[in-house]
């Protein structure tokens, strides 16, 4: 009779884990109808998913993560009116994982106009953001709980590129922290570099890395970037080249060892490259062409040599897919589409790297970012 009692336990204890929701975080613009940043839990067996709350912020285009979850930073994309320095912000919220409410802490000047990034170290200790119009980013120690303190260090960068349309000052896109948690990539978008800061783990101080930048090609670029999970290899997003960058990663240092086109041949569009993500298991790689393109373009990767083909590609269903993400599970990818006010959930294909269509939808205002939870 015990023996059967335990047995009955252990099957609820692992059904409970089994039936365990993890929490999708939707970062957006809210010039329309959205509010702010919104909550979903989600089935990563059915891909359903429902509404949890929502948390009031302006403009929380994009998000980061605290190691322990108990935290998400968000950037708050804003220019005041004057154009001053002094327009965005970066607020941290805290999370509570029982009921999936989202409540605002510190906000504090994100050292710029317009952040469009934010990222946290591995150690939950400094919060890094990026804004995009002033060129500038800035590090923000972290405090009690979680909460974020003024920002400890603002570097502004220089130069400009040959599109005089985008590339007419620097751009700051993107403040990756790398895997082995000491040094942050800055792909700027104004000056065609990525540049590489030396992090200090005792006050969080960036300095310049050995190797300061990798270049790129005159107007290509650099957006957004990405590490395999085998921490060998990295990879770059340019924006205005529709380009995917491959590279050799070592101890701060990059060694380009392919450029390859996310474009279709025939294509003759717009270009509007966005976001980019390896899988989960190291087999692929994604990235999102905006534009006129509206869709993903899917890349398997060379376990011996890190280098990329094509493997397909996949419409978004939606406009402007500016972001997107694997569920925790890695069964299934999320692409936010900006402008048709949804999220479009397809399923991987883990040996091919395909995505099907599952004909579910997230109807959420403007989402620009997504991040989980779980």
């Amino acid at each position: 009779m015990y023996l059967k009692l335990l047995l009955a336990a252990l099957l609820a204890f692992n059904f409970a884990s089994a039936q365990k929701k993890p929490y999708l975080i939707i970062g957006t613009y809210t010039s329309g109808k959205s509010e702010g940043i919104y909550v979903y839990d989600f089935n990563t067996i059915t891909a359903e998913n429902n509404l949890i709350s929502v948390a009031k912020t302006s403009n929380p285009s994009y998000l980061a993560i605290s190691p322990n979850k108990k935290t998400v930073y968000a950037v708050n994309e804003n220019a005041d009116t004057i154009g001053s320095v002094a327009g965005g912000s970066v607020t941290a919220f805290s999370f509570n994982a029982l009921d999936g409410k989202l409540t605002p802490m510190d906000t504090h000047l994100s050292g710029g106009t317009n952040p469009c990034y934010v990222s946290v170290d591995k150690t939950g200790k400094w919060v890094f953001a990026g804004n995009y119009s002033s060129g500038t980013l800035s590090v923000f120690p972290v405090t009690t709980n979680g909460n974020i303190a003024a920002a400890s260090q603002v570097i502004a960068q220089s130069g400009t590129g040959p599109n005089k349309q985008r590339q007419e000052g620097p751009h700051v896109h993107a403040t990756v922290v790398s895997p082995d948690n000491n040094y942050l990539f800055v792909p700027n978008l104004g000056n065609d570099k990525v540049m590489i800061y030396a992090i200090n783990k005792t006050s969080g101080k960036l300095t310049p890395a050995p190797e300061k930048f990798v270049a790129a090609v005159p107007g290509s670029g650099p957006r957004h970037f990405d590490f395999a999970p085998n921490k060998k290899y990295a990879y770059l997003m340019e924006e205005l080249s529709g380009n995917v960058i491959g590279y050799s990663y070592n101890n701060g240092k990059l060694k380009q060892i392919q450029s390859i086109s996310s474009l279709q041949k025939d294509f003759t569009g717009m270009v509007g490259c966005a976001d980019i993500h390896v899988s989960k298991d190291g087999k692929f790689l994604y990235c999102s062409n905006r534009g006129d393109a509206n869709l993903i373009t899917i890349f398997s990767i060379s376990q011996k040599d890190g280098k990329l083909t094509v493997a397909g590609y996949q419409s978004t269903l939606g406009k402007t897919p500016r972001n997107f993400n694997f569920d925790p599970s890695g069964n299934y990818l999320l692409a936010a589409n900006q402008n048709s006010d949804d999220i479009v959930i397809f399923k991987i294909d883990r040996k091919t790297g395909l995505l099907t269509d599952t004909g579910k939808r997230i109807w959420v205002p403007n989402p620009v970012c997504i991040k989980w939870i779980d």
